[in-house]
């Protein structure tokens, strides 16, 4: 398929209105535009990294409580400073940008301001005219932009089947960073639990450096919203490497390129690699061919009848199972029922009861520990399945 434009959209801080842009976001992605979503109440230096850390073509801000001048021209000062003056800027705010600030804006670097009235499709038309295309950047790039184009690169070229995807997943094997792989399904809490996680890898090793692939699904002929962004707020920091990724037509839970990111990540110097799937079913086994060194599955107490557990493959392969939100009233049953049906896979698993949402959960200290347990920071040496 044709690499499809890419855009990240964000509010800035102090301003929680996120109607209009989601429902911007949603127009988008219905016309084929990948939305990488920051969410609510972000300092520009946050929507600046997610930008360069997403190669974004531009970045879109819904601003309306006034500020905006400055912030804008804020935003613009940061991606020149940190050589992505190639990133666009555009936004608006309804009836809380006036055509005097627009102006002022547009000398200060910003793109386009869209008033109160301006139609979707118009803003559609804007985005496809203008970032269809990018602006060719004469600047030497700093590592982190560097590595977010190759890993642009690498979408692309799985996007057009090209042999290259292939050839860049060879040296898998020889990769020095732990690849830690989430899976489960859809509402278990996964990127709340690896925001978690990622608070203690920070903290608890001052020079550790984490990077993350998340995984959303593309919407069949349109888009795809990248939202996991939204609900981080630990992984807001420079010693993390995240990146969305859309699934792009492909089923299981990853994407086309998720191989060959992988391991450029795991060969550009992170102490950790996460990989989050998108909401997964009953038969997904979406981490095979040695992808991962750790497998974890994270569910919820409320998956139905305990039969339903004899029909869900990824027990069968997890290394950890997380049974997460266990302040839910069934909690304690479920986690009976998945202990039991462990058992009969008659191997070394382990079970963690977690509530990623509370502060300092003590099920999220002890899956911190369960992954870093051969030592902290380094990669242990790679454990040979059968």
């Amino acid at each position: 398929m044709a690499s499809p434009i890419r855009i990240l959209t964000a509010v800035p801080i102090c301003d929680g209105h996120d109607s209009a842009i989601n429902t911007i976001n949603l127009e988008f992605i219905r016309h084929g535009i990948e939305v990488v979503y920051l969410g609510f109440h972000r300092y520009a230096g946050d929507i600046v990294r997610a930008a360069i850390q997403e190669d974004v073509a531009a970045i879109g801000i819904s601003s309306y409580n006034g500020g905006h001048v400055e912030f804008f021209a804020e935003v613009v000062r940061q991606l020149k400073r940190r050589g992505a003056s190639d990133i666009a800027v555009f936004g608006g705010g309804g009836g809380t940008i006036t055509h005097d600030d627009a102006s002022l804006m547009k000398g200060k670097g910003v793109d386009e301001i869209f008033f109160a009235g301006t139609s979707l499709t118009d803003m559609v038309d804007y985005v496809k005219k203008h970032y269809g295309k990018r602006r060719k950047s004469r600047a030497k790039l700093k590592p982190d932009l560097l590595l977010a184009r190759k890993l642009t690169q690498l979408e692309d070229a799985a996007g057009k089947r090209s042999p290259r995807a292939k050839h860049q997943t060879s040296s898998i094997k020889h990769r020095t960073s732990k690849v830690i792989g989430i899976t489960g399904p859809g509402g278990a809490g996964k990127t709340t639990l690896i925001d978690e996680l990622v608070l203690r890898f920070l903290t608890q090793d001052r020079h550790s450096r984490i990077g993350i692939l998340s995984h959303d699904p593309s919407v069949i002929g349109e888009g795809a919203l990248l939202g996991d962004r939204a609900t981080m707020i630990n992984s807001q920091d420079d010693r993390v490497f995240m990146r969305s990724m859309a699934t792009r037509g492909q089923a299981g839970g990853l994407s086309p390129a998720t191989e060959s990111c992988l391991n450029l990540l795991a060969h550009s110097g992170f102490d950790y690699v996460i990989i989050e799937t998108v909401g997964t079913g009953q038969e997904a086994l979406p981490f095979r061919r040695q992808l991962v060194d750790q497998t974890i599955l994270v569910m919820n107490p409320d998956y139905g009848a305990r039969l339903q557990l004899q029909k869900i493959v990824m027990l069968d392969v997890a290394d950890i199972v997380v049974v997460n939100k266990t302040d839910l009233e069934r909690a304690k049953a479920a986690l009976l029922e998945i202990e039991q049906r462990l058992t009969q896979n008659k191997r070394k698993q382990q079970i963690v009861a977690t509530v990623a949402k509370r502060h300092r959960d003590a099920g999220v200290d002890e899956l911190y520990d369960l992954i870093t347990q051969d030592g902290a920071g380094a990669r242990p040496p790679r454990r040979e399945r059968k």
